[in-house]
């Protein structure tokens, strides 16, 4: 009998891949061959992949190692970090609220919120509904903070993160805006509404139902050695950390579970599952009511439709992980794919996946990041701008210069000028990159920049300046501040 830890790691993950039992047909060989050939040349822990069809699994396979110290193989119930995926499953649990009456989803979350409100920068707070929330059209900013545990540095409340942090930077319905911060805001809803602590609800009133035993909120109690380890881009194990958005980021899975809760939104009526939604209920979450042409968002769901066939899922991207579940309602097609580092590996599987389950589903090439168009200043942006950037300490003076030759100044507080890196100007909002200091705590744990990203209103320039951390072998914040400046 062969010893693994006698094996190189890269031919042992190879072993551990031949080790799974077969699940699926012959139909997945292919796949299979190009998921192992691909572990080997990037070096990837693991990955777990899961497929159902027509409401019945047909394929639950897992290469490498959930935890390469330890030498624990993944599996199919192994539970890997899901970071984004995690909205459409806090979504369902709001849903279940939605359906008993006890939240609307066109009312405004602050009605659910308790002394502490998001605060309207732009337009009416009244306009940011749950429904605006959950499908990125607030106002909220862009956002994420990470919290380490080898770091002094903790959580912050609910409350506290709003006061600091909850500003609509566009008014409600005006823009697609990506946002953490917002599921955050809905997991705190859900405690609130419920009376029982996020983590808690969702246990009792979406993965049990469902059936999703090695699904929790962080790592459940007892489940640690169930967990894939996250690995960093140098190969090392990253230390645990969390957020004060879990509803945005915090769930953990096993592709067996996060396939079974692909067939419940595919109406699967599995009779194992409680149907702690409607099918009504369903279709409203997949239903497109935000997003731009090139891909939508429902109730906590992308909503796209690609090769001609309409696709409901979510991804999910930080440091130590990259997940993929991929729906397609016309074929009851349920794709998962999870991996424990930050890997393309889950989205290309994912891809071969449809294109082998799909009729004329091409495999997509490997897009290379485009050149950005030089940058032409218009009359409108031409000259200096003033104004301020608010914190929750103070606010910063701030002057932007536009000049004739295309370069950009910024100006915070008594700092040097400095240049704006890739500035830009598209449908009316400016944005580029800029060294400068906000003169939080919260900022100055870490290097950053700040991005900026404003939109022209008359002679205004207002939106989010973004503290964005300097990535090392771990994730950074990205912390958003209300920025507002007049033409002089």
């Amino acid at each position: 009998m062969i010893e693994l830890n006698k094996v190189r790691p890269a031919a042992a993950v190879l072993l551990l891949a031949m080790a799974v039992p077969a699940l699926a047909a012959d139909r997945f060989e292919e796949i299979r061959s190009y998921i192992k050939d691909q572990m080997v040349a990037e070096s990837v822990p693991s990955i777990s992949v899961a497929v159902a069809k027509d409401g019945k699994i047909i394929w639950e396979e897992s290469f490498g190692w959930a935890d390469r110290e330890k030498r624990v193989a993944a599996t199919p119930h192994t539970m890997y970090s899901l970071a984004s995926i995690s909205k459409p499953i806090t979504t369902t649990g709001l849903m279940t609220l939605v359906q008993a009456g006890k939240v609307d989803l066109d009312k405004p979350i602050n009605d659910y919120l308790g002394n502490v409100k998001l605060r309207a920068r732009v337009g009416d707070a009244k306009d940011a509904t749950v429904r605006r929330v959950a499908n990125h059209t607030s106002g909220l900013p862009l956002y994420v903070q990470f919290f380490y545990a080898d770091e002094p540095y903790s959580r912050p409340s609910m409350d506290e993160t709003i006061l600091r942090y909850g500003n609509l930077v566009n008014a409600p319905g005006e823009a697609f805006v990506y946002s953490n911060l917002g599921f955050g805001v809905l997991d705190y809803v859900i405690s609130r509404v419920s009376g029982m602590s996020y983590p808690d609800f969702m246990r009792r009133e979406v993965f049990l139902p469902l059936g999703m035993t090695r699904t929790s909120v962080d790592i459940g109690p007892g489940m640690e050695e169930f967990t894939a380890t996250r690995y960093g881009v140098d190969g090392l194990p990253i230390p645990f950390y969390d957020f004060d958005h879990p509803g945005a980021s915090a769930v953990y899975s096993s592709a067996h579970d996060l396939v079974r809760f692909g067939m419940f939104h595919m109406k699967a009526h599995l009779k194992d599952q409680k149907p702690i939604l409607s099918d009504a209920s369903i279709d409203e979450m997949h239903q497109r009511t935000a997003g731009v042409p090139s891909y939508g968002y429902g109730v906590g769901f992308f909503v796209n439709t690609k090769n001609n066939y309409d696709m409901v899922g979510h991804s999910g991207g930080m440091g130590g992980v990259h997940t993929q579940l991929q729906m397609y309602p016309s074929d009851k097609l349920v794709v998962v794919v999870l991996a424990n580092s930050a890997t393309r590996l889950p989205t290309q599987a994912a891809d071969r996946i449809a294109n082998k389950m799909l009729a004329k589903w091409p495999v997509t090439p490997e897009s290379k990041r485009q050149p950005p168009e030089p940058f032409k200043v218009t009359d409108s942006l031409l000259g200096t701008w003033k104004g301020t950037l608010a914190n929750y300490v103070k606010d910063v003076p701030v002057e932007l210069t536009f000049l004739a030759s295309g370069d950009v100044r910024a100006k915070f507080g008594d700092q040097m000028s400095t240049l704006v890196n890739e500035p830009s100007f598209k449908d009316g909002v400016f944005s580029g990159q800029v060294l400068g200091k906000i003169g939080t705590p919260d900022t100055e744990r870490y290097p950053y920049t700040i991005g900026l990203t404003m939109r022209l209103r008359g002679d205004v320039l207002n939106g989010d300046a973004d503290a964005f951390g300097l990535r090392d072998q771990r994730p950074r914040n990205a912390l958003s501040h209300w920025i507002e400046l007049k033409k002089q």
